[in-house]
């Protein structure tokens, strides 16, 4: 491997946009692996996401609250992941800007084991 391939999860821009930032680490037609780098942002009042595919997804830093249309949520510190079915309707209600979050996602049709 040359090392100019190497790159680093918690390597951030010099400035982060006020906008949660979505970097795609590796993309297929059937797969998706993204950096996800949120900086207090959480999504807008009654609004739900309700994606195509599984979701596996794993905070690296930071601290988040997301909650699910069930009224339940999860407090997630770094190292916790969890599994999101597709269309199971989820609400990011709390990122930590200092420090960032950083959040490694994989999106697919995954199995949960």
């Amino acid at each position: 491997m040359n090392t100019e391939e190497i790159a680093n999860i918690f390597n951030l821009p010099p400035e982060l946009p006020t906008e949660e930032l979505f970097e795609p680490l590796i993309s297929t037609e059937s797969l998706l692996i993204e950096r996800i780098i949120s900086t207090g942002q959480t999504t807008p009042t009654g609004e739900w996401y309700d994606q195509d595919q599984d979701e596996w997804v794993i905070l690296l830093q930071g601290q988040a609250t997301l909650s699910y249309v069930d009224g339940s949520s999860v407090k997630l510190k770094p190292g916790d992941y969890l599994f999101i079915k597709a269309h199971q309707k989820h609400r990011v209600e709390y990122t930590s800007a200092e420090p960032p979050c950083i959040w490694l996602a994989v999106h697919g049709n995954l199995q949960q084991k």
